[in-house]
């Protein structure tokens, strides 16, 4: 019997799609540590990156919301040009938070849609993250275009409030898969202990039943902690760390977070 389990588990594995960037691949071995650069101007933004890799993530997550001039003729793709070239071949994430889902500011859906558009458009961005708080339709239309235009579809959703029931996270996650994101993010805030092991147990039962994809998951605040540390357990794929500046509460040191993931992964 768990001769036949086992081999179940390694059918499901080997089924399972993972995601190639660059020469990083997300959705197998050791959870892949990714650090947020949160710069409002150039120079920062070059102090940053330089700072991050020092540290050497897998990959880099540009928050361009905290960027001040996103916004103006031809600065992001002035910005996406100098990370490009500073990171080499590392990964970069391009996100856009706006206020609404915990970001620094407001973007109306047109405007949004856009700029996300435009970063695809530079091939300097690897993947691109969107938020599936935005509506279904909107999701699915910007995954496809980023797609197209040669970059991965983060879809992502964000309660900066609560913990969402477990059917509710599973749902969200699958329709996520369903409308072609290439990979899967829930990121809860814990209110108790138990928020923080049934956000574990929805991560788990993903991966046993429903994953077809790399997935991340994570509980915010101190509180959660443990779960950004935990994809050896739960299947989560990416891990967000911080080099001086954090993009969400509860990220984790990403030096220490070096040391943390390979000993759990055992």
């Amino acid at each position: 019997m768990l001769e036949g389990q086992a081999g179940r588990e390694a059918e499901k594995q080997e089924n399972r799609r993972i995601v190639h960037v660059r020469d990083l691949i997300l959705g197998a071995e050791i959870p892949k540590i990714c650090i947020p650069v949160v710069a409002a101007d150039i120079e920062d933004l070059q102090k940053q990156t330089v700072h991050i890799l020092e540290n050497r993530p897998d990959l880099v997550e540009w928050r361009a919301d905290y960027y001040a001039e996103v916004d103006k003729p031809g600065r992001l793709e002035e910005a996406l040009t100098i990370l490009r070239k500073q990171l080499g071949n590392t990964p970069l994430l391009f996100t856009f938070r706006t206020k609404e889902e915990g970001g620094e500011r407001s973007l109306l859906p047109e405007a949004y849609v856009r700029l996300n558009e435009r970063a695809a458009e530079t091939q300097m961005a690897d993947l691109v993250d969107i938020e599936w708080n935005r509506g279904k339709e909107l999701a699915q239309k910007l995954i496809h275009a980023v797609q197209v235009r040669g970059c991965r579809a983060v879809c992502s959703f964000h309660d900066f409030q609560k913990t969402p029931e477990s059917e509710q996270l599973l749902r969200i996650l699958c329709r996520m898969q369903e409308i072609g994101a290439d990979i899967t993010k829930a990121a809860v805030m814990p209110c108790s202990r138990r928020d923080v092991l049934r956000l574990l147990d929805v991560s788990i039962r993903m991966e046993e039943q429903y994953a077809d994809r790399p997935y991340i998951t994570m509980a915010m605040g101190r509180l959660g902690m443990i779960t950004r540390m935990a994809g050896a357990l739960d299947g989560s794929a990416v891990t967000f760390a911080s080099s001086g500046h954090a993009s969400a509460p509860g990220q984790i040191d990403a030096r220490l977070m070096a040391e943390i993931l390979p000993l759990l992964q055992g």
